[in-house]
């Protein structure tokens, strides 16, 4: 018994890997073919594709703004 729960313990983690890569996918996809992209947050269906694209500045954009 301890054998099969310790391997479903270790693929939790990569499951959960594989399905942020698949939101990101439908996001991404979504924005691209202007169609609504809805997630549960609380209460609430929320479109995601409505809220503006959070970027991360570039590392080195980021550098050159420190010098």
């Amino acid at each position: 018994m301890t054998r099969k729960s310790d391997a479903t313990t270790k693929r939790k983690p990569i499951a959960l890997a594989a399905l942020k890569r698949a939101a990101k996918y439908a996001l991404k996809l979504a924005r691209q073919t202007k169609t609504p992209c809805w997630v549960l947050e609380g209460d609430k269906l929320v479109d995601l594709t409505q809220i503006p694209d959070k970027k991360p500045t570039p590392k080195r954009a980021a550098r050159r703004a420190k010098k």
